[in-house]
């Protein structure tokens, strides 16, 4: 008795694997430049402004405090500026996951607060002596350390605004 065969035919067709015409292959990718004309949009860039400033100004990382101060700050805008893309290539529209988005952005500003808080209290504190040419831009950088705790506050109230807005009635 002989097994059967399996046929396997393969087509080598080259407009199989191109996106229609006048289209390209990233054509479900719209930015969205909108969202950065509303309030939440206005304040992820300050965040990310006020980040930049944070990390040049309390460079070079001269006392432990520091340390800890850019530690949070660096952590902070990478997590702001993977936000800030979610947004700007619409990625939550894009991606259908089971992802509660807002609740997710609303815990993670929280979180993101919190350590804001911690961070330039510590750094307005290790630099509170008198260390020398350094101390002015440090003391500079904990200030743009406590803007910045006030931004992601804002950033943390409209979220929750809009997470109470969205969140199902029990």
């Amino acid at each position: 008795m002989m097994a059967p065969e399996t046929v396997v035919t393969v087509e080598n067709n080259q407009q199989a694997n191109k996106a229609p015409e006048g289209e390209h292959a990233l054509s479900w990718l719209k930015p969205n430049i909108e969202y950065f004309k509303t309030l939440p949009g206005i304040i992820k860039l300050v965040e990310l402004l006020f980040g930049l400033i944070c990390m040049a100004t309390a460079s070079p990382a001269l006392l432990s405090g520091t340390h800890w101060f850019l530690f949070v700050v660096v952590t902070s805008f990478i997590s702001t500026l993977i936000w800030t893309f979610v947004y700007l290539l619409r990625i939550r529209e894009a991606l259908k996951l089971p992802i509660n988005w807002i609740l997710t952005e609303l815990l993670n500003t929280t979180i993101t607060t919190v350590l804001y808080i911690i961070a330039f209290i510590v750094q307005l504190s290790v630099w509170t002596p008198p260390y020398g040419s350094y101390r002015a831009t440090n003391l500079t950088a904990g200030s743009f350390g406590l803007f910045n705790t006030i931004a992601y506050a804002a950033g943390v109230y409209f979220l929750y605004q809009d997470h109470k807005g969205t969140a199902p009635a029990s």
